[in-house]
């Protein structure tokens, strides 16, 4: 198979979520925006109730950029100090309205978080479809490393996904009104009905978890069925395998439900399991999967629209080291009683700006090659 073809010029090469770690892109804070409301998010009113920008739109506050890029400087200054080569997103100005023929939305996102545009399978970094209007453009923050790189590795497979219409067909209306109540989203969940419909393959990077020629892939809001599709035909040497969790009223990316620490070994939100019949696979396998232990926080940070479980979203440097959001010292237990070396990073000031570790960062170099980790089928 061609990931054993390797040769001097290797610049992208990444098959799982664990194997050491030697170079790695990570997001900037600036100009970012809390996105005006749109067919499939609602940007605006995830915010924190008492969030100073909760109902508003717009850029975000000047001090809280500047103290999520000082987070963001200072992890990569404790990769670059383990010997990860660090590359940076390029911001462009995402306080601007935009338009397609189709659409149109008031502003953009932002590139904090890599993790959910760029999504690297061995020597190939594929450009996600993205499911929100505001974030259509976001690959524009990466062009010019991926234009690198291809200069660089001659082995090197650039890729983007079919860019998507994104037309009112592919949402549910009403789907995320407020009069909603939670026992209908609980069905709806476990039903797996969500917010975008089949109408074309849309699916955000971070719903996608990498264990060499196995890739689990989260149906979910920003991930439908059609892409899951689409990536089994895209990628035809791997197996694509659909995952879901039942526990989450409003599932978006899989990196704060199910992360794998190394071969073996994952972690995983108590708050939102994997089905038994899901669970299967694993087993057979040899796989364990352990509960995450409790988030010592109890509320999020200001402006921001994920939830407390950020705490697990770490970042695993190779199989025995793993970087962890400094205040969660109950998962720094946990990890090393579990026999990590477990590396403290401050980075609750990045967290509304689209995720924690392992979100604020996309790979694009990890030793190793495809390994098979799921023989038994």
């Amino acid at each position: 198979m061609e990931e054993h073809a390797v040769h001097e010029n290797v610049v992208v090469n990444s098959w799982n979520e664990w194997d050491p770690l030697k170079h790695v892109i990570v997001g900037r804070a600036d100009f970012s925006c809390i996105a005006a409301s749109e067919p499939g998010c609602d940007f605006v009113n995830e915010i924190p109730k008492d969030g100073v920008m909760r109902g508003m739109y717009g850029p975000r506050p000047l001090e809280t950029v500047e103290a999520a890029n000082a987070q963001l400087e200072g992890f990569a200054q404790i990769l670059e100090k383990r010997g990860v080569t660090v590359s940076w997103a390029e911001p462009i100005q995402w306080n601007r309205a935009v338009s397609t023929p189709e659409w149109s939305a008031e502003t953009l996102f932002g590139c904090m978080p890599p993790r959910d545009v760029l999504l690297t399978v061995g020597r190939e970094i594929l450009e996600a479809t993205m499911s929100y209007r505001s974030r259509w453009f976001e690959y524009l923050a990466y062009r010019p490393l991926l234009q690198r790189f291809f200069q660089e590795d001659p082995g090197f497979r650039w890729e983007a996904a079919p860019k998507p219409r994104l037309t009112d067909a592919s949402f549910r209306p009403g789907y995320l009104s407020p009069d909603v109540s939670d026992e209908q989203r609980r069905q709806w969940v476990t039903d797996k009905v969500f917010v975008t419909t089949e109408e074309e393959p849309l699916f955000d990077a971070a719903d996608v978890t990498r264990f060499g020629k196995d890739l689990f892939v989260q149906n979910s809001f920003t991930t439908n069925r059609s892409a899951i599709d689409w990536l089994q035909r895209h990628l035809p040497h791997h197996r694509i395998h659909a995952v879901n969790f039942p526990g989450d009223l409003h599932p978006i990316h899989i990196d704060a439900s199910f992360a794998p620490l190394r071969p073996g070994l994952i972690l995983s939100n108590p708050m939102r399991q994997l089905p038994d019949d899901q669970k299967d696979i694993f087993e057979r396998n040899g796989w364990e999967i352990v509960l995450a232990a409790q988030p010592v926080h109890e509320h999020r940070p200001p402006l921001c629209e994920g939830s407390v479980w950020l705490a697990m979203n770490c970042l695993v440097l190779d199989p025995k080291t793993i970087c962890v959001e400094a205040s969660e010292v109950n998962l720094q237990e946990q990890l090393d009683k579990l026999g990590f070396e477990v590396v403290p990073v401050p980075f609750r000031d990045v967290y509304a700006f689209g995720g924690g570790l392992h979100c604020a960062t996309a790979d694009v170099y990890r030793e190793g090659t495809c390994e098979d980790y799921f023989s038994k089928q």
